[in-house]
């Protein structure tokens, strides 16, 4: 080789060299980059620490836990934003209300006594303010929220373990540190012992926190993170996850049997209803300045119609109407002990009678109540859950009028209720200086659409009303002079014959125009083809199902066809 070949190998080499040295330089300084945010320490040492379910909130509370005289404290806003979001504070009362499942608890500020569904019982602390800040007794609330708490005082840490959650164990096969993030690359949280016991961290599926073969465990110091999966043995589950079993299986099918308050329950005897699995007669109103007492009208042909529903193996949910009573409603619905008489009663109702459930139907309130009817159903929930009855809510379409559609959270109703009811009539009703339908499809289905989105439903907590009825528009020289209701199973023997039917497409139901006696007669045709266009949409939204307005306003054969939509026999 060359002097000029064996200087140019030299050169090729040296920079060969030093490609290799920057190449190891990047990968150590892109390790280190990659590696260090491992090693940052991020906890927090300078208050109490709070873990709840395994996952430390510290960070996420808007006040400190407070500790006094053994009694752990935490502040009303975090309590709304981690246990109950409706948590309320009653300034008439000066007092807390918190509801969670089937429990409702109120405590009056600066008392050591608090009311739980309806009983007093003795607690140790009591609600207490500082500043403009109140703080509860978290640590006497642990059986209204159903949570295990304790105090881990080496760690300064609270842990909270929700007793409805898959709750596991298990032992440290030999002693390792643990890590903050599922690497080797990360910085020491603790050091667990061999044969020590830990608790193992459960996503959301009820399975083990397993990333990349390290496990997620919680430390008896309270401390969160992962050692590696074959370290751990000895698994146990000590409790199951809690699952609440649907009174109904499949879809909602529910007829409201109308009856006024002052006659008598149908006679059903001997009969059924073919597609239905609830019924719901209309037992129950508000007393008008009764301050929650309830019109019982059941009597005994109401006793005999439960035995009727029991024996076809019906859910009976009578709705309980305010009979449009609009001030005693708002009086009821603004005053902490009048809610809690109208609850008992209700409570009292359903045990007298073995109830499956109630149908709240309160309509024609102010809009300024609102709030307030909503602090109802959150408060009447709980009561019914206890003992196993089903809360359903009517509500009117969004975006009506003050009193009669603005007076309704549905977000809120949604969110509490196990129903709300979509009451999808009346789109031209009574009231209605203008003739029109009664329930296009394409109004219905819109007004499915907000419920959904803007109200912000869930779609499997949505019964679809649907109405059994429509309206003859009475015309005479160009003005409304009448619109009186007329069942559905009698529109076609007031239509005279030849009337041309002509079906819209975009309400999916026949008009009808006919003159009779100098009168304009105008007909938006409820049917089972147009029943059937909205049950339809049942299936399109995965609604819960549906409720009829009313019973023996349809023909026979119409029960046919919402046993075969909706699946119910």
């Amino acid at each position: 080789m060359s002097r000029r070949a064996k200087r140019e190998e030299k050169i090729k080499s040296k920079i060969l060299r030093k490609m290799i040295i920057v190449a190891i330089f990047l990968g150590v300084v892109f390790t280190v980059l990659k590696v260090t945010p491992n090693y940052i320490n991020t906890e927090i040492t300078d208050k109490i620490n709070l873990v709840i379910n395994s996952s430390n909130v510290t960070k996420d509370l808007k006040k400190d836990v407070i500790i006094e005289n053994g009694v752990i404290y935490i502040a009303k806003e975090d309590i709304s934003n981690f246990f109950d979001p409706y948590v309320y504070y009653d300034e008439k009362e000066n007092q807390i209300i918190t509801t969670y499942d089937s429990q409702v608890a109120s405590i009056e500020i600066g008392k050591n006594v608090m009311n739980n569904n309806g009983s007093e019982v003795k607690i140790s602390g009591t609600v207490i303010k500082e500043n403009d800040t109140k703080y509860l007794p978290f640590s006497s609330l642990k059986d209204i929220y159903n949570v295990e708490i304790n105090y881990i005082e080496s760690s300064n840490t609270i842990t909270v373990d929700s007793k409805d959650r898959k709750y596991v164990i298990a032992d440290i096969k030999d002693k390792s540190n643990v890590k903050a993030y599922p690497t080797v690359f990360s910085r020491n949280v603790d050091i667990v012992e061999a044969k020590e016991t830990v608790t193992v961290v459960q996503n959301d599926e009820s399975q083990n926190n397993v990333v990349n073969g390290w496990v997620e465990i919680r430390t008896d110091a309270g401390k969160l993170g992962y050692v590696k999966e074959n370290n751990i043995v000895n698994s146990l589950t000590v409790r199951e996850k809690m699952e609440t079993k649907k009174q109904i299986e499949g879809k909602v099918s529910m007829v409201w049997d109308y009856y006024y308050e002052k006659s008598s329950a149908p006679d059903r005897t001997g009969t059924s209803i073919k597609g239905i699995n609830v019924v719901s007669p209309t037992f129950f109103t508000l007393v008008d300045e009764g301050k929650g007492k309830i019109q019982d009208n059941v009597r005994e042909e109401g006793l005999k119609y439960i035995q009727w529903a029991k024996s076809n193996g019906y859910k009976i949910w009578p709705s309980i109407s305010n009979s449009s009573y609009i001030q005693t409603t708002s009086e009821i619905m603004n005053d902490y002990n009048l809610r809690q008489d109208l609850i008992n009663n209700i409570v009292s109702i359903v045990l007298k009678y073995d109830l499956d459930g109630i149908n709240i139907d309160f309509e024609y309130m102010h809009d300024e109540d609102k709030d307030m009817f909503s602090r109802f159903i959150i408060e009447l929930k709980p009561r019914l859950k206890e003992i196993g009855a089903v809360l359903s809510v009517d509500v009117t379409a969004p975006d009506g009028s003050e009193e009669w559609s603005l007076c309704y959270d549905r977000y809120v109703i949604g969110k509490v209720a196990d129903y709300i009811v979509f009451m999808a009539y009346d789109q031209y009703g009574e009231s209605s200086t203008i003739p029109g339908t009664t329930a296009g499809y394409n109004w219905v289905k819109a007004n499915i659409e907000k419920f959904l989105g803007q109200e912000g439903v869930s779609a499997d907590k949505i019964i679809l009303g649907v109405p059994f009825f429509t309206r003859v528009w009475e015309e005479q020289a160009g003005k409304l002079i009448d619109n009186p209701a007329v069942d559905m199973k009698n529109i076609n023997t007031i239509i005279p014959d030849g009337t041309n039917k002509i079906w819209d497409e975009d309400l999916k139901q026949y008009y009808v125009e006919y003159q009779k006696d100098g009168i304009n007669n105008k007909i938006w045709i409820e049917d089972e083809k147009s029943i059937e266009a909205k049950l339809y949409l049942i299936q399109e939204y995965n609604l819960a199902g549906a409720a009829y307005w009313e019973k023996d306003r349809e023909p026979d054969s119409i029960w046919n066809l919402i046993s075969e939509k909706l699946g119910v026999e």
